[in-house]
C-alpha cells in the first residue's frame, strides 16, 4: 500500500485536482484515493488551505480615487491655456462627447494596469507556493522510502535481532541490535539510554577473537535507528562508558554486554 501511495503522491494529480486541472476519469480516481486512505485526505485537506490563502489575493477593489488621479494627471501639463472669448461659439456636443470618451478610456486603461499589476503579483505567489507543495511532497518521499527500507531490513528473515540490557551501573540501560549476515549490515535502536554527564559518552564495541574494535558513539536524544559498522568476525556487542577524550577500551567500563553467536539472546 505504500507503494501504492506513493506512486500517487509521485504523479501530481493530487495538486492538479485542487487547482482544477484533472480530467473526469482522473477526478474519479483522486477522489477514490481521498475517500479510501486517510494520507490522502489529509495532504488534500493541508492542500486545500493552501488554495484558501492565495484565492484571498484574488479580492480586487476598484480605486476609490480612480478618477481623481486621472484628473490630477491630465492637469499637470505645460500647454499654455488659451482664453475664449465671450462671443466664441458653443462647445459642439461631439467634443464634449469625445471628452468624456478620452476619460472613460483612460480610467479603464489605469484600472485594467492596476489589475494585470495584481495578477502578475498573484501568479508568482502560487507559483512560488506550488514549488513549496511539489518541495514538501519530495520530502515526505524521501522519509517514507527511508521508513520503508528500515522496515524491509528488520522484516528481513536473515536480521538477528539482539537486545542490550545495561547492568548495575546502568539499569536502564536498553538497546536493541539488528545484524543481517547476508547484506553486510547492522542497526542499533536506542530504546534508552539514561542521562550522562557532560564529558562522559555511550560507545558501542564489538568484540573480535583477541580484540576489541570501537565502532562509535551512541546519542541518546538520535530515537531512530541509528547505523553502526558491521563486523563479519564479531562474537559479541557491549555498551561501556567513556569519557569523551579517551576511544581506548576499558572492560570496567562496560554496562551492558552480549554474545551474537547465542542466538537465544
Amino acid at each position: 500500500m505504500e507503494q501504492k501511495l506513493q506512486n500517487f503522491f509521485q504523479s501530481g494529480l493530487l495538486e492538479k485536482y485542487v487547482l482544477g486541472e484533472t480530467t473526469p476519469s482522473e477526478n474519479l480516481q483522486v477522489e477514490h484515493f481521498i475517500e479510501t486512505y486517510l494520507e490522502v485526505e489529509k495532504e488534500y485537506l493541508r492542500l486545500q488551505d493552501n488554495l484558501e490563502i492565495i484565492s484571498k489575493f484574488n479580492a480586487v477593489k476598484a480605486p476609490t480615487r480612480v478618477l481623481d488621479d486621472i484628473l490630477d494627471e491630465v492637469t499637470v501639463t505645460d500647454t499654455p491655456v488659451l482664453h475664449i472669448r465671450e462671443h466664441s461659439r458653443r462647445t459642439p456636443w461631439y467634443s464634449i462627447a469625445a471628452s468624456i470618451l478620452v476619460l472613460i478610456f483612460a480610467g479603464s486603461t489605469f484600472l485594467m494596469y492596476q489589475q494585470n499589476k495584481l495578477l502578475v503579483e498573484e501568479n508568482q505567489v502560487v507559483v512560488d507556493e506550488i514549488f513549496d507543495l511539489r518541495s514538501d511532497i519530495d520530502q515526505n518521499n524521501r522519509i517514507l522510502d527511508n521508513l520503508m527500507r528500515q522496515f524491509t531490513k528488520l522484516n528481513n528473515p536473515e536480521t538477528e535481532k539482539y537486545v542490550l540490557r545495561g547492568n548495575e551501573r546502568a539499569k536502564n540501560l536498553k538497546t536493541v541490535a539488528y545484524i543481517n549476515a547476508v547484506d553486510k549490515t547492522s542497526m542499533i535502536d536506542v530504546a534508552s539510554l539514561p542521562q550522562l554527564p557532560k564529558n562522559h559518552t555511550y560507545q558501542i564495541w564489538a568484540q573480535l577473537q583477541d580484540d576489541m574494535v570501537n565502532l562509535g558513539i551512541l546519542d541518546p536524544s538520535e530515537r531512530e535507528f541509528q547505523s553502526i559498522p558491521y563486523l563479519e568476525d564479531a562474537l559479541g556487542l557491549s555498551i561501556s562508558i567513556e569519557s569523551n577524550a579517551d576511544m581506548a577500551d576499558t572492560s570496567d567500563n562496560a554496562v551492558a554486554e552480549i554474545s551474537l553467536n547465542n542466538k537465544d539472546n
